[in-house]
């Protein structure tokens, strides 16, 4: 059941160096609870030639290129040749960031996982969400990962509603996802791989592979 949300038909596991967090979830959000506790032990576990260790807690790749206005709060790993380069990028901790990645200008991340070529580049929120490889968001997109009234997100699946019992999940992209400009990525969103969004889109739920995503009640199969 729910076979096209399962990690397995989202990501591929070879591009991120957090893959053993996934070994016993199915499904993408069952991941966000275990991030902190992932890093602290993945952390230890990192090379001492390839990481510095910052604050007990922050692991960064000697490769990677921090800029001196990012601030950066632990528990957090930070991958090889991934630039956190430009004005003001703002991680807060609980933040697995994978190689040649972009964090980029007033952008903030918080409990996430971004698999490697990841690129957030401009005035972007990524928090409670995973981010797969190749994966993209545009300038001023964002994930909302709290719902107005509070209660906890759930995904809408093909009609169906399924509770994550979470109260805080923001959005899951599959690989190659493109999300446009200026759009907002509601609680619960899951966007399967190779999907593109329109620029000024709302999302919320569960939005196939490899479609173009225009408006909720508009989203049509790419010609592959």
């Amino acid at each position: 059941m729910y076979d096209s949300m399962k990690n397995k038909n989202l990501f591929n596991m070879e591009e991120t160096i957090a893959k053993d967090i996934f070994e016993d979830c199915d499904y993408p959000w069952k991941v966000l609870p275990k991030i902190e506790a992932f890093i602290l032990e993945l952390g230890k576990t990192l090379s001492e030639d390839e990481y510095d260790c910052i604050d007990g807690n922050i692991w960064i790749a000697k490769s990677a290129t921090i800029a001196p206005t990012a601030s950066i709060t632990g528990p957090c790993i930070i991958g090889k040749n991934t630039e956190v380069v430009r004005h003001c990028a703002f991680i807060r901790g609980k933040a697995i960031v994978g190689e040649n990645c972009v964090v980029g200008n007033s952008t903030e991340l918080k409990n996430v996982i971004l698999f490697n070529n990841v690129q957030v580049p401009h005035y972007n929120y990524v928090g409670d969400s995973i981010l797969g490889f190749k994966s993209h968001m545009g300038a001023g997109s964002i994930t909302s990962n709290v719902k107005s009234d509070k209660t906890k997100v759930t995904i809408n699946y093909q009609g169906e509603k399924l509770n994550t019992g979470l109260k805080k999940m923001g959005a899951i992209l599959g690989n190659y996802v493109e999300v446009g400009c200026n759009s907002v990525l509601n609680p619960g969103t899951v966007i399967g791989s190779n999907t593109n969004v329109y620029p000024l889109s709302s999302v919320r739920g569960f939005i196939p592979r490899g479609c173009i995503f225009k408006k909720q009640s508009n989203i049509v199969q790419k010609d592959i």
